[in-house]
């Protein structure tokens, strides 16, 4: 696998205790606190952006909309649209 170059930096400001409670996780994690600090990070920031791509409604709703949609006649110009929104928000059903 191939590892990239790291060579930016990233600093934040923390009061004493969040860099003894972060301090004493890595340890706990066994990694140092840049490593630590910098997983949480990316943990985080994945769930954030997969949020951002999800749309979430009531089964209901769901279940209404996909009869309205196969009530309709087909569309060409929406399919060319389609084909491209795989890479755009999903929908979850709760």
């Amino acid at each position: 696998m191939h590892m990239a170059v790291k060579t930016n930096r990233l600093e934040t400001r923390v009061s004493p205790e969040e860099r003894t409670r972060i301090e004493h996780a890595a340890a706990v994690a066994g990694m140092s606190v840049s490593a630590f600090v910098l997983a949480a990070a990316m943990e985080r920031a994945e769930e954030v952006i997969t949020e951002s791509m999800t749309i979430t409604v009531p089964a209901d709703f769901f279940d209404a909309l996909l009869a309205d949609i196969d009530d309709q006649e087909p569309v060409p110009q929406l399919a060319k649209v389609a084909r491209r929104a795989r890479r755009h928000p999903r929908i979850v059903i709760r």
